[in-house]
């Protein structure tokens, strides 16, 4: 993508008083693909980009949410140094002196977001001892970028915070590092890559050893195979996480900082839907999560999952009809009738602002919340009496 003849081509582009320099279109993307990659469906192009996005490989110039979009939308190459194949693993430590940095550099577009600042306020309680050491990092960094030209500092800028987009994500947004695609990755000894617990995953790692072997690692069914079985596994993984009834005391909390908190929690998802389930309104987070799934589902079983969520959820007489506004009804109806990943886009994010604006405050205020919450505290608080107690007996007896 990035071949000088053959590639992307990469531009300057002229804005309201301002240029935008080295970026190129989402569409300039997708139709790249489909010339080079023997890629037919433009759907498939656009999915195998948002990939490719979600890794961080390319990003969007103005939006922190790491997907492809098939139109005029601006995107720059990541450099490769934090590529997630080649890039050292991050601690939190890293994220506190790039965040301080950040407050350093007095310029609007460099602004916190506010799950930012609220990451940078209790990472400077976390590291309270070791803030001051953190600072002067901040402050060097800052110093050492304000010696570079504009135009390199600003493509600088845009390839570190698109690299935390990926590492620290914006709340909502799936965390791909979660797969740790960076340990995997690695071709030095291939032998040593995790166990895989499922008969199709095996196979797939099988195949995928004997390529690495030949070193043959740049085919296209490489790279989407590689990915595919990283998908797998991190779905294996959410499911075992799934399992877990008993979520702490901060992970309960944590829910109460917005929707998004409770959709990407596998536990906190659960809950709300036993609450929507007692108020008779579960079709909404059921219609939500199947349009989730749907996204990543293989071409070739999307038309059939398209019509099984219509006929559910939308069409005349549905078992578990849901609300949606005229506007969305309309445009999901015409959609359906070619059907793609995003035909439910619209309908989709309608029911999100409507959970979001209603079942999830009340959810939030629910005595199902509170009792849960409450009963974190308890055992919180009998395991701390616990470890107090011997000592309190050893006192007494002397």
């Amino acid at each position: 993508m990035q071949d000088e003849k053959n590639g992307i081509p990469i531009r300057t582009v002229k804005s309201f008083l301002t240029k935008i320099p080295s970026v190129f279109s989402g569409s300039d993307i997708v139709q790249w693909m489909i010339k080079n990659l023997d890629i037919e469906d433009q759907v498939e192009a656009l999915h195998l980009g948002t990939l490719m996005a979600a890794h961080g490989y390319f990003f969007p110039i103005s939006d922190h949410v790491l997907t492809l979009k098939d139109d005029g939308t601006f995107y720059r190459f990541q450099t490769p140094y934090f590529w997630p194949s080649n890039c050292w693993e991050p601690e939190n430590t890293d994220y506190a002196v790039y965040l301080c940095k950040r407050t350093m550099q007095n310029k609007a577009r460099l602004e916190l977001a506010d799950y930012e600042a609220e990451s940078l306020a209790r990472l400077q309680r976390a590291f309270a001892r070791k803030w001051e050491f953190i600072f002067m990092q901040a402050e060097a960094q800052a110093k050492v970028d304000k010696k570079r030209d504009k135009i390199e500092r600003k493509i600088l800028d845009s390839q570190e915070r698109a690299f935390w987009d990926v590492h620290r994500p914006v709340p909502g947004c799936v965390n791909t590092t979660e797969v740790d695609i960076k340990k995997s990755s690695r071709m030095k000894n291939p032998h040593k890559t995790r166990k895989v617990q499922c008969g199709h995953c095996s196979a797939q790692a099988y195949v995928l050893l004997s390529v690495m072997e030949k070193g043959d690692c740049s085919s296209l069914w490489f790279q989407i195979t590689f990915w595919q079985l990283q998908l797998d596994r991190h779905r294996l993984k959410m499911s075992k996480v799934a399992e877990s009834k008993e979520p702490s005391q901060q992970r309960v909390k944590r829910w109460a900082f917005g929707i998004d908190e409770v959709l990407k929690d596998p536990v906190g998802r659960e809950q709300f839907l036993k609450f929507l389930e007692s108020e008779f309104s579960s079709e909404n987070l059921r219609f939500w999560l199947a349009v989730q799934d749907l996204k990543k589902r293989p071409i070739r079983e999307v038309p059939a999952r398209v019509q099984e969520i219509w006929q559910e959820f939308l069409a005349p007489g549905a078992p578990s009809a849901i609300n949606v506004d005229s506007k969305s009804y309309d445009k999901t109806t015409q959609n359906v009738k070619d059907p793609g990943r995003y035909a439910f886009e619209d309908a989709q994010e309608h029911i999100y602002k409507l959970m979001k604006s209603d079942s999830y405050s009340r959810f939030i205020r629910s005595s199902a919340y509170q009792e849960l919450l409450q009963a974190k505290k308890k055992v919180k608080l009998s395991s701390d009496i616990s470890r107090v107690s011997p000592a309190l007996t050893s006192s007494s007896h002397k």
